[in-house]
């Protein structure tokens, strides 16, 4: 059985599941609310709450289950399962990286830190005219997608004044991407200014960092270097000379 959360409002959702989950569980209660929320959002949040005597799902559930998942393969920002079954949870990690999104398991427990989860933002982005050609952009915590279409509202209202320009990248508290579809908003947002770019200085203190800093030298056609975290003046002083 799926029942839908009363406190389910705008773009997230919460359901709970109990007993066996059947393809009619699918088609008359957690499709329609996922399409209702899809029809006024972009995106949806889903939080599963699997209650203890939840058994698991027929046939029909299982094939329900992969209908939804390609049909809104994009129409998902993050997925919270909450769970005490070591089954459950062992299913949900192992499947979370073939997911566009973040998924995170969480103990019954912890229930309303599944629930701010959901709620916050887990990164950010900040765009930072450094005068002259040169532009900062610092990218904080675990990104989503969202993250990307403000930082490109930001960015373009900033070099809508300039010929060109260098860029600091600055991934010295960059935890990564919230799922694949954030990657993809990564690389929208890059292609999109390419063109432009002088020379780019990448500031981190990860080894994967600096590779693809190597990497990006060669596909952007620019100069680019690396700096340690803590040279990031230094970075500044290279962006903005000659």
């Amino acid at each position: 059985m799926i029942a839908v959360h009363k406190n389910s409002d705008g773009a997230l959702i919460e359901i709970e599941l109990s007993g066996e989950v059947t393809g009619t569980d699918y088609s008359t209660t957690l499709i329609p609310a996922i399409e209702a929320a899809l029809a006024e959002h972009d995106t949806v949040r889903l939080l599963a709450i699997v209650q203890p005597e939840f058994k698991g799902y027929d046939l029909n559930a299982v094939w329900s289950d992969t209908k939804l998942g390609l049909s809104h393969w994009r129409g998902f920002d993050r997925i919270g399962v909450v769970a005490d079954q070591g089954w459950v949870q062992t299913s949900i990690r192992l499947a979370a990286p073939l997911f566009p999104c973040p998924v995170q398991v969480f103990d019954h427990a912890n229930i309303e830190e599944a629930r701010r989860w959901l709620r916050e933002s887990l990164g950010s982005i900040h765009v930072m005219d450094l005068g002259g050609p040169c532009v900062q952009v610092s990218l904080m915590g675990k990104l989503d997608p969202d993250e990307f279409k403000k930082a490109e509202t930001d960015l373009d209202y900033i070099l809508q004044e300039k010929q060109g320009f260098r860029l600091l990248i600055d991934l010295s508290k960059f935890d990564g991407w919230q799922g694949l579809t954030a990657l993809a908003s990564h690389f929208r947002l890059a292609r999109g200014h390419i063109g432009n770019l002088d020379r780019a200085a990448v500031v981190g203190d990860k080894a994967w960092q600096h590779l693809a800093q190597r990497v990006a030298s060669h596909i952007l056609g620019t100069r680019t270097q690396f700096f340690p975290a803590e040279e990031i003046q230094n970075a500044k002083t290279w962006l903005a000379s000659g």
